[in-house]
């Protein structure tokens, strides 16, 4: 059997709003294979396969969404994952 699988995460090092990096990362059988950053603003491939989803992807409205992602998903959040690592430390 094959495994395929995707992680979203959103990363920061502060409060602050600009610091906030948004990732969607996409597994096949362990490797990555296509990543989503916000910092980067599109999708890069790794692998050939990866390469060619992302080039499909960048020209469809897919990454129009992932680029809102980072307000949609991560800056509710981040006041609330904020506070519980700073009482538990």
């Amino acid at each position: 059997g094959f495994l395929y699988y995707v992680v979203t995460s959103c990363e920061f090092n502060s409060s602050k709003l600009n610091d906030i990096e948004f990732t969607e990362s996409y597994y096949y059988n362990k490797p990555e294979i296509v990543r989503f950053s916000s910092s980067v603003g599109k999708y890069v491939g790794y692998t050939e396969f990866g390469i060619k989803n992302a080039e499909s992807w960048n020209n469809g409205p897919e990454v129009i969404t992932r680029r809102g992602e980072k307000e949609r998903y991560c800056f509710p959040n981040v006041g609330i994952d904020a506070e519980s690592a700073l009482t538990k430390s």
